[in-house]
């Protein structure tokens, strides 16, 4: 059977495409995991931004698909549809399947009638209902029993029950299958960049999480072995910076410092590494983990902050990850004991952080702005957004307060909620006056770190940082609100990708 699956084009617009582009880890190990003799082609169309038609036309008549299958973020939603749409249009009869967390927790919005509906939802985890869902379909049997499928069945569709967390012992996940992408062009700071899994899960309960919706609390972590050989694959197919992109490597620091250990010992420190991490992990653990997270190669951690404000933190249900302990007891934030062990070590934050909370001020919004300005290296600062089924999403809508469903602006960078005090658009201008900047000052060091491709791309980076502005605005002639309401228009236009 032909299978083609794509990985939709709408970004978060945090860093420009020259700078980062990520594969789609869940799409390469789809094709990993289903049976050899498929015919399976990967397209990444972060990639291919401005030429989605064009690549999706080509695609399907050259590999003309028995299935497609798409991976979906419910702010890409409207884009699926009409990429769905398309490929109907280009290929009369083809079968379609959606997963990721948009079908799997809002699966009606993708079982109505229209052309860009589905016939199938692999709802979680999807590898193994994936690889049942195509041995069906080759015997021609029925669906029914295939757990975390839905299916169209005439003119209804039937959901089978969820399927459990697959434990990641032994090898009933399969690695990924980095042969089987067709496009190219993955980068990070001008190095061809992969991504590797080596946990699943998360035992905390962020309000704002869809992981946790999706698959419940539980941690479930690969054999190092697994590990290593995923990263030997991943450097052996060009890869010199990796993703680790656990929910939660953390969780387990002596296994984050033991897998550390393998690295170096394998010899494969000789990638650079990202990770995300938690405040507290790294507070807690810094003496120990931070040298050796520098030796396996470690250099940017993306360091899960939320907010700095203790009201914030138990909105976002985010307090007990970012809790400093000393003798056994609590001492109050960690974040800044987090960055302090990171920088000691020669490593550089990306700073999250959520602004725009149902009770923030314009002092709180502003307080985390000009802590992020003061600690962090790159900032990262998103607004809550009411993602389905989430309990964040309810508190938003109990409250009167989510003022925007156009899904396709929920990227975490439009404000589309509002607060008890502040209206979303001026939320989302305090954080874009602010942030910009902050980028801005990262620049001298990517110079330093890669000379030849900041030289390069310098001028790109200001560029797509900057959108929207003038040199009348830079000369402070011009209202920064004018500048602000060009971004918006940009960054509006830019959500057309079909």
């Amino acid at each position: 059977m032909n299978v083609l699956l794509l990985s939709m084009p709408d970004s978060f617009e945090h860093m420009p495409a020259v700078a980062i582009r990520m594969p789609n880890g869940g799409l390469s190990s789809l094709a990993g995991n289903v049976d050899p003799h498929h015919e399976v082609a990967v397209a990444d169309l972060i990639l291919v931004q401005h030429r989605v038609r064009e690549v999706v036309e080509r695609l399907v008549r050259e590999r003309a698909p028995d299935l497609v299958g798409l991976s979906v973020m419910t702010f890409q939603r409207k884009t699926a549809q009409r990429i769905i749409e398309l490929v109907r249009a280009l290929r009369p009869g083809v079968r379609v399947a959606t997963g990721g967390y948009d079908p799997s927790l809002a699966p009606d919005a993708y079982t109505g009638p229209s052309a860009g509906a589905a016939d199938f939802i692999v709802r979680g985890e999807g590898e193994l209902t994936f690889r049942e869902l195509l041995r069906a379909i080759e015997r021609g049997s029925g669906f029914e029993g295939i757990a975390g499928l839905s299916f169209r069945h005439g003119d209804h569709f039937t959901h089978n029950p969820d399927r459990p967390v697959t434990g990641l012992e032994g090898d009933q996940i399969r690695p990924p299958n980095r042969d089987a992408r067709v496009l190219s062009g993955y980068t990070m700071v001008g190095r061809q960049v992969d991504v590797v899994e080596t946990s699943r899960g998360c035992t905390f309960d962020c309000s704002f999480c869809s992981i946790i919706e999706m698959r419940g609390r539980n941690f479930h972590p690969y054999s190092f072995d697994r590990v290593l050989a995923d990263i030997r694959d991943a450097r052996a197919h060009g890869a010199r910076s990796i993703f680790i992109i656990d929910d939660n490597i953390t969780l387990d620091v002596r296994r984050f410092e033991a897998l550390c250990g393998a690295i170096i010992d394998a010899g494969l420190n000789d990638v650079e590494y990202l990770v995300q991490a938690m405040t507290s992990a790294i507070a807690n653990h810094g003496e120990t983990l931070g040298p050796l997270m520098r030796r396996a190669g470690f250099r940017y951690v993306f360091l899960g902050i939320e907010n700095i404000l203790d009201e914030d933190l138990e909105f976002l249900h985010a307090s007990a990850k970012n809790r400093a302990r000393e003798n056994g007891r609590s001492a109050g934030n960690a974040t800044i004991k987090a960055i302090e062990s990171l920088h000691r070590h020669r490593m550089y934050v990306v700073g999250g952080l959520i602004v725009g909370n149902p009770d923030d001020t314009r002092e709180s919004v502003e307080a985390n702005l000009e802590f992020a300005r003061r600690y962090v290296d790159y900032p990262y600062i998103q607004h809550p957004t009411p993602y389905p089924r989430t309990p964040m999403t309810k508190e938003f809508r109990e409250r009167g307060l989510i003022i925007n469903e156009r899904l396709e602006e929920y990227d975490g960078t439009t404000a589309v909620v509002r607060t008890e005090h502040l209206e979303a658009e001026e939320i989302e201008f305090l954080r874009w006056r602010a942030e910009r900047w902050m980028k801005l000052r990262h620049l001298p060091k990517t110079l330093v770190h890669r000379p030849w491709f900041g030289l390069r791309n310098g001028a790109k980076m200001i560029a797509h940082t900057f959108r929207g502005s003038t040199l009348k605005s830079l000369l402070r002639l011009e209202d920064e609100r004018a500048v602000f309401a060009r971004y918006r228009a940009i960054r509006a236009a830019e959500r057309v990708y079909v």
